[in-house]
């Protein structure tokens, strides 16, 4: 089969001359390989949110306490800025790579491995320059690891399992949000160790999974010529084509602006609204609670949307749910409002996580181009990383303050939640 830019759509059969690498999975995935799935997914969260959530900011405080909001938005947002290319280019490389020991699973290695030495001297950064740059090298080593683990669900796993197992993958996420709030609780504010903690997790994570990535290898003979411009055309994805792909890439868009306003600035929250003693454990009482409310949603949604088979009705739904979060954070500023937010976003967030994710995989254009594709999708939850520390200043600080912030975070949660319903090849 010649592969190119404009191959046979996603689901050809391996029958029809399909290589094993790109052919419709049909075979359930083992336990084996969704657990190495699953960890790969915390490693990959903790070396994420552990320093979004607590150790950007702490180390922002730690150089200069009054523009800490100002630090904390630059360095994310020039993290994120990297990952909106980092994503679908290193998911397009994998779609190409012809290794021996597959197209996925070098590509989890080599961005572990940069991404954990990145980690690292992030830790030993005393300005706000040194912040930047080394966060986007974590960036761009998560998010080749990312974009490769991803690629590898529609590669291995049948459209009956996509629910359950996206589902499992939500939860190893949330594991990994959970995990990173674990280590900035327990080191008490010494972000140094809370670096090394989540490089430590992050490199151990991938270990199962590179033991039995059940990643079949391309043969050379099946790529075409590589051609620069074609390689680079290759990313746009015609919304009038394929108007299904571009809805539930906006969808996926708008409910994670909304969930990523509601949490970028959360420590401070806690530190200059609530007035929590301290607010790192705040964090960790709320990422726990939201954790396990995520995980609870996320592996009983996903089962039950392959049971029935569909798919729209459980997105609409946990996308308000998401949206009511915010309202609760904007109209309840105290401790048990906080509590209550926390929850409701995991319930919504968890089956959202699940159920979302299997939609995405059944909407991508074209089965040999499926780590490019996915990663495109997944520019819908970096590029939240870049515009919502933008919104979030200027609520703070211009916009009436953080009622202003979690307002905005419903308005444009339930947005998302209204667009799902233009989604017409899916139930």
């Amino acid at each position: 089969m010649s592969l190119s830019n404009t191959p046979a759509p996603d689901g050809a059969a391996a029958g029809e001359g399909t290589a094993a690498a790109l052919a419709e999975p049909v075979e359930k995935v083992t336990a084996r390989w969704v657990t190495g799935l699953v960890l790969v997914n915390v490693g990959i969260n903790a070396a994420f949110f552990g320093p979004i959530n607590v150790f950007i900011g702490q180390q922002a405080i730690s150089i200069d306490a009054p523009a800490k909001e100002a630090i904390l938005s630059l360095v994310t947002a020039c993290g994120a800025a990297v990952s909106l290319v980092a994503n679908p280019l290193f998911g397009a490389l994998s779609d190409r790579t012809t290794s021996r020991f597959g197209r996925r699973a070098p590509w989890v290695l080599a961005g572990a491995v940069l991404a954990t030495a990145a980690l690292v001297a992030m830790s030993f950064s005393a300005a706000v320059a040194l912040m930047v740059l080394f966060w986007c090298l974590v960036q761009l080593g998560a998010n080749a690891a990312y974009a490769a683990i991803t690629a590898a669900v529609p590669d291995r796993v049948p459209v009956i399992q996509r629910g359950g197992v996206g589902g499992l993958a939500a939860m190893g996420q949330t594991l990994g949000i959970l995990t990173g709030a674990v280590f900035g609780a327990v080191v008490s504010g010494n972000f140094m160790v809370g670096y090394w903690l989540c490089a430590a997790a992050l490199l151990l994570s991938v270990l199962p999974y590179l033991f039995h990535p059940d990643d079949p290898a391309l043969s050379r003979n099946e790529l075409e010529a590589f051609r620069p411009l074609t390689f680079i055309r290759g990313f746009y994805i015609s919304p009038r084509i394929y108007p299904d792909f571009a809805w539930a890439w906006l969808t996926r868009f708008l409910v994670n602006v909304g969930n990523q306003l509601t949490i970028v600035y959360l420590l401070f929250f806690l530190r200059d609204i609530i007035h929590h003693e301290d607010p790192a454990a705040g964090v960790l009482v709320l990422t726990g609670i939201y954790a396990v409310m995520v995980m609870v949603t996320a592996v009983l949604a996903g089962p039950w949307s392959d049971r029935v088979g569909r798919r729209k009705p459980f997105v609409i739904a946990s996308s308000a749910t998401i949206a009511m979060a915010g309202a609760i954070m904007a109209f309840f500023p105290v401790w048990p409002g906080a509590l209550a937010g926390a929850a409701v976003l995991g319930i919504g967030f968890g089956a959202y996580l699940a159920v979302d994710f299997a939609l995405l995989t059944q909407v991508l254009p074209f089965a040999v181009n499926r780590g490019k594709d996915m990663g495109v999708i997944n520019v819908a939850n970096s590029l939240p990383q870049v515009v919502a520390p933008a919104l979030a200043l200027l609520a703070v600080t211009h916009g009436g303050g953080y009622r202003t912030l979690f307002l905005t975070a419903a308005v444009i949660g339930l947005l998302g939640a209204v667009f799902v319903v233009k989604i017409k090849g899916v139930d």
